[in-house]
């Protein structure tokens, strides 16, 4: 791993910074490399406002798609709300649903089944709306790049609203209203919300118009911040605002969906993390393994008692998710060695066999063992199907893009996306890809690296330390948890290895420089036992967590990596 000092922030503006909140100059040099650079931007900042979002008729179309759903309310239509089967989908579906359910009866939800029918809008859906006489669908989390589709759907005499967030190809859908901040003609001021979030600005616009306020939104925003969590957005903005407050509604008053998957893992306070290793897996899992439609019954479900047995199944899904994600893993593995493909700039496996509903998973798994962008290919249909995944700092669609001629369809983001081919081409796309990645991809990008925000002593945490970087999250993209370093390490004797494999290190580590000692763990880091041993000199990169223990608290380092001090 590659550890990256970032560049020291301005001293001027973090003495200033740090002078006028009363904090230390380490957090005020943090903040300043995070752009938040004086007291105004600081105090918005740290007291995140619902006030602060943006109007939502500030995007382009929201006032036709506003005035396309009061139309079809006043005369009598029966609305459809369409949306992928990941949690994106699910959430912005649930979310949009049981808004206008409160008041509208003729709504009806579709999921498409991810194996039937695959990513996006789909004809079959299209058909089952003229079958059910629904003359308007709202699709959402999809559609941006369903021309055929909406087309068909037009001729049909239904309108379609698309509600999304990923990239729009150079024709746009004939639809009614096209709401997606990443638009070159819209100027939204913010176009990093995900699918659930430009729902939820949906939702606003049509509040306004009958007077309601941001607040009347809140009960909404635990749906939000779990799709935010879910499909990595970065957390800056009004992605950070929807989900700091959504995590208040996920500890305090959840739906009785969500109150039912924290319920099964029995934790007090959820952040974050527990959003997206706890919540999230379990939604996906429905669609994964069986149909998306049973977490948007879990979501949409008033009664608790019933949510419960919802989310029992729900875990039973994610349970065969684990098995099947790990035995597939373990067969790509093998597949990478016997075609002796360990050095090379992507990976891209196929067998037929394989569980279209884990491959994603599965990819983002063998990036942890091989480094670099990956494909995980099987069969759907008389079709192959793969999921994507790539590396930090490699635009994996753009790499898609120029195997174009051989896909049938793609689509995603810069990290992740999905596609369909011929499988007569499945060889010349994996040659074809494997020459774009060793063209275009820089080789250091190729190593893991570690942004490191400081170097500090031990002796420089302590507990109004930790307070204030807890107000820097949530975390996640664009605003991650601070990395610090620390040298002259040293382990009391005591460090060991744990887990069913050895796989982690568990360590009290002694700073030579103040003798600060504090426990810490390190994830993963089990085969660098070696480096701690005899007491031996060593640096550690870090972020700082509060770790619950029997009822104490107490704050302990999560090491990201070891390296020898030499």
């Amino acid at each position: 791993m590659r550890w990256i000092l970032k560049d020291e922030a301005d001293s001027k503006k973090t003495q200033e910074l740090s002078k006028s909140l009363g904090i230390d100059s380490t957090l005020g040099s943090i903040l300043v490399q995070r752009s938040i650079d004086n007291f105004d931007k600081a105090k918005h900042f740290f007291r995140p406002s619902l006030t602060d979002l943006h109007d939502p008729f500030l995007m382009k179309d929201m006032q036709k798609a506003v005035d396309r759903i009061h139309l079809a309310i006043a005369e009598n239509e029966n609305i459809m709300i369409y949306g992928d089967y990941d949690v994106d989908g699910t959430t912005a579906v649930s979310l949009v649903y049981d808004y206008l359910r409160k008041r509208y009866d003729n709504i009806a939800t579709y999921i498409p089944d991810r194996y039937k029918e695959g990513y996006g809008v789909s004809f079959a859906g299209i058909d089952f709306a003229e079958d059910n006489e629904i003359s308007l669908i709202i699709a959402l989390d999809c559609g941006i790049k369903a021309l055929e589709k909406v087309t068909y759907a037009k001729e049909k005499g239904i309108d379609f609203i698309i509600c999304d967030h990923h990239r729009p190809g150079e024709t746009l859908p004939e639809a009614i209203a096209i709401l997606d901040p990443k638009r070159g003609d819209c100027s939204y001021p913010y176009d990093e919300l995900c699918g659930c979030g430009v729902g939820f600005k949906l939702i606003q616009a049509l509040g306004q118009k009958v007077g309601q306020g941001i607040d009347d939104f809140l009960p909404y925003l635990d749906l939000v911040a779990t799709a935010i969590a879910a499909d990595i957005v970065p957390l800056t903005g009004e992605n950070r605002i929807l989900s700091f407050f959504g995590l208040k509604v996920i500890n305090q008053n959840p739906r009785p969906g969500i109150a039912a998957l924290v319920h099964q893992v029995k934790k007090e306070i959820l952040d974050i993390t527990d959003v997206v290793f706890i919540i999230a897996p379990r939604i996906n899992a429905a669609g994964r393994m069986k149909h998306g439609s049973f977490a948007v019954e879990l979501l949409v479900e008033d009664n608790f008692k019933q949510a419960l047995e919802y989310a029992t199944s729900i875990n039973s899904f994610n349970a065969e998710r684990k098995e099947k994600d790990q035995l597939i893993t373990k067969e790509a593995l093998a597949q990478i060695k016997d075609n002796k493909e360990e050095h090379a700039f992507s990976t891209v496996v196929y067998k037929e066999s394989w569980h279209k509903g884990v491959i994603g998973i599965v990819a983002s798994r063998l990036i942890e063992k091989y480094y670099r962008p990956t494909l995980v290919f099987t069969k759907s249909g008389d079709k192959l199907a793969a999921s994507a995944r790539s590396v930090k700092g490699f635009d994996v669609y753009n790499a898609l893009d120029q195997c174009s001629d051989l896909i049938e369809q793609f689509g995603g983001h810069k990290y992740a996306a999905g596609l369909t081919l011929d499988p007569k081409n499945y060889k010349k796309f994996k040659e074809r890809f494997e020459t774009v990645v060793q063209d275009t991809i820089p080789k250091e990008l190729l190593e893991r690296q570690i942004q490191i925000d400081a170097e500090i002593y031990l002796s420089d945490i302590n507990p109004k330390f930790h307070r204030i970087l807890k107000q820097l999250g949530p975390f996640g993209p664009q605003n991650m948890n601070p990395v610090f370093t620390s040298g002259g390490l040293r382990d009391n004797g005591y460090g060991r290895r744990i887990g069913q494999n050895d796989d982690h290190l568990k360590m009290s580590i002694v700073s030579g420089a103040d003798q600060k000692t504090y426990n810490a763990i390190g994830f993963g880091l089990g085969s660098k036992h070696e480096l701690i041993r005899n007491g031996k000199s060593f640096k550690a990169a870090f972020t700082i967590e509060e770790n619950n223990w029997n009822g104490i608290t107490s704050l302990q380092l999560n090491i990201k990596d070891l390296k020898e001090d030499l």
